[in-house]
């Protein structure tokens, strides 16, 4: 049974933003992703980052990786957040930052 994948709004602008190339890559192991919501590995709190609860999983020989989250007590959607170059921290940082506006709108 596929799980249902969703994105952050600015997650599509970073998709749409991706070489052809790496598009290809990333839609297939986010077509991977819906049949396992565990393939990535857990995050923690990372260069003083917290992202527990996340996950991640690289692609294009781990130059870029997808920061995502499950959703639901017994896995309902998967909720891609960040899809960016394994730079550093920065996409833990896009990430994050994401998180923060969303929680903000929220309340």
């Amino acid at each position: 049974m596929p799980y249902k994948i969703e994105f952050h709004p600015e997650a599509l602008n970073d998709f749409d933003t991706l070489d052809g190339s790496v598009q290809k890559e990333v839609a297939k192991k986010i077509d991977a992703l819906s049949e396992n919501p565990f393939l990535g590995n857990p995050l923690g709190n990372k260069f003083g980052i917290n992202l527990t609860g996340f996950y991640k999983i690289y692609i294009a020989k781990k130059k870029y990786r997808i920061v995502y989250r499950l959703i639901g007590e017994f896995v309902e959607i998967i909720e891609i957040i960040a899809i960016g170059k394994r730079d550093k921290e920065a996409v833990y940082r896009l990430a994050l930052k994401r998180l923060k506006k969303l929680s903000k709108s929220s309340k």
